[in-house]
């Protein structure tokens, strides 16, 4: 019985430590800070990658320009928030979403792709619209997968070490 409750306290004492959220905050927001001025540098790339998913009706011109223009600066201050620790599960909650939505994306254009051409799945090579460039699908879909899995240990951790939320917002009694 003994045993089975031990791999928990130490997993409880590792998060506690803050040091697995500092890392994927690090991590986490480093990426979406990165990759937010990536698009920022260069907005009607961006738009033309937009169009090319085809996530919104071509009737919804206007949407798809509001999407290609806030879409970096939301992902620029997440990565600000996560990076300084404001907001964490929040912001975590947030990039899960949007990071199942652009892989599910990518998953699907690479299939597209993949039905297409007589290409293995894993050399198929595209840009993806994230702000990286070319990449191949299957390193776009792992790392995404790795984002998620830094978001989900955000969203999951009770430890706020490190962040400067708790000294903002610290109670005077």
């Amino acid at each position: 019985m003994s045993d089975a409750v031990a791999p928990a306290g130490r997993l409880r004492r590792w998060d506690e430590s803050g040091y697995p959220a500092l890392i994927a905050r690090l991590i986490l927001g480093g990426a979406f800070l990165y990759l937010g001025q990536a698009k920022l540098a260069d907005p009607v790339q961006f738009l033309k990658m937009m169009r090319e998913y085809e996530m919104f009706p071509p009737s919804a011109w206007g949407l798809m320009n509001a999407a290609a223009a806030w879409l970096p600066w939301i992902e620029v201050f997440a990565g600000v928030l996560l990076i300084f620790g404001i907001a964490l599960r929040g912001v975590a909650l947030m990039l899960i979403t949007m990071l199942v939505v652009f892989t599910s994306a990518v998953l699907l254009r690479a299939l597209g792709i993949f039905g297409a051409e007589d290409i293995a799945f894993c050399a198929i090579r595209f840009d993806c619209g994230c702000g990286s460039g070319e990449q191949l699908a299957c390193g776009k879909l792992a790392e995404n997968t790795g984002l998620i899995a830094l978001g989900l240990i955000l969203l999951f951790s009770r430890s706020r070490r490190f962040s400067l939320r708790p000294r903002l917002f610290a109670s005077k009694a």
